[in-house]
């Protein structure tokens, strides 16, 4: 499956950005999905994860309250809500596919290309 990472750019503290990942090749309907960044100089980091229907989500308590993860299904597509954005949310954001809701960048197989997101204070 391929992934394609979009929504990225410039916002300043407290706005809001939407990332959509979007899969072609394969259905991402049955595979979960997740949210990594990445900031210069740092270790990719988890952010968020979704199952594959849907009804489990996962968040980093660094975002929760802040961020939300959604799907559509139907259009192959999942979707990074950010609200109350901060500066130190500046990263190349990454979507990733993969079996199993899981918080470890090494346990998805696929990965999209990244999206990137400053937030400017």
């Amino acid at each position: 499956v391929q992934l394609q990472a979009s929504g990225g750019g410039l916002v300043q503290a407290g706005g809001s950005l939407r990332l959509s990942c979007a899969a072609s090749g394969r259905t991402l309907s049955s595979s979960a999905t997740g949210w990594f960044r990445q900031a210069p100089g740092k270790e990719r980091e988890f952010v968020a994860a979704i199952s594959w229907n849907g009804g489990s989500t996962h968040y980093a308590e660094s975002v929760k309250g802040r961020f939300t993860i959604s799907r559509d299904n139907g259009k192959n597509t999942v979707y990074l809500q950010m609200n109350s954005l901060k500066p130190e949310d500046t990263a190349v954001y990454y979507c990733a596919a993969g079996p199993l809701l899981r918080t470890f960048p090494n346990e998805y197989a696929y990965w999209g290309q990244g999206t990137q997101v400053t937030v400017s204070s």
